[in-house]
């Protein structure tokens, strides 16, 4: 069972920054007002900046992709890190795929989004470990959230969360059976992650290694 799931009625944001990001946010504000008042002016402006990078982290800003038929968008914003075909069948997809691995830094936006239309049918939480998300093991070693997507036609697209070195807490914010669309948030990971994309096998991959991506803005490929 995933640690935390949210309401539905959650999975459009509303806000500018996430909603598990205001705890956070407001803490740090009472804490800066504190200090002002008892004439800790220092620590109050440190305080204000490490307040001011927790509201940038937890940034939430609209996208509006405009994938063409049969486009995959990508889950996550970040960098490329790895891209490889998997010819046998000891993967997620239990048989041959594409997998692309995306790294996410603390200077990303960490909400996730949906890469395809489709129904949620397989959601599987691993505890694990936390190496950082940049290493080849982080995808099998560390914490990590796995969802299956059914498309329409019949195909299957396996994304994953995965929590990073300082990542303690991955959010996920649909259900089994949920329809999704492409571009809806699903969720975000804290603080400097990755997220795996398994494809089938004959996918056409229009990503490179080391690109810079957007979750549901940049398509990342295009189902067989």
């Amino acid at each position: 069972m995933v640690k935390s799931y949210i309401q539905k009625t959650r999975i459009e944001n509303r806000l500018p920054v996430a909603r598990e990001g205001l705890p956070f946010i407001i803490a740090g504000l009472i804490i800066i007002l504190l200090l002002f008042f008892h004439g800790v002016i220092y620590i109050a402006t440190l305080m204000g900046l490490m307040t001011l990078f927790t509201i940038y982290f937890f940034r939430d800003p609209d996208r509006t992709g405009n994938a063409g038929e049969g486009a995959i968008l990508s889950p996550a914003d970040g960098t490329i890190i790895d891209i490889r075909q998997l010819e046998d069948t000891d993967n997620l997809m239990g048989e041959p795929a594409m997998k692309i691995s995306i790294f996410m830094s603390v200077f990303n936006v960490h909400v996730n989004r949906i890469p395809f239309k489709g129904k949620i049918s397989k959601i599987n939480y691993n505890s694990g470990k936390f190496f950082n998300a940049s290493f080849d093991k982080a995808s099998e070693q560390n914490e990590r959230n796995s969802i299956t997507l059914d498309t329409e036609n019949g195909q299957r697209i396996v994304f994953v969360q995965i929590a990073g070195l300082i990542a303690r807490r991955i959010v996920c914010w649909v259900e089994v059976g949920d329809a999704v669309e492409a571009g809806q948030r699903f969720g975000l990971i804290r603080f400097g992650s990755r997220v795996d994309v398994y494809l089938p096998a004959g996918a056409r991959v229009n990503v490179r290694l080391r690109q810079k991506v957007k979750s549901g803005n940049t398509v990342i490929g295009y189902l067989p």
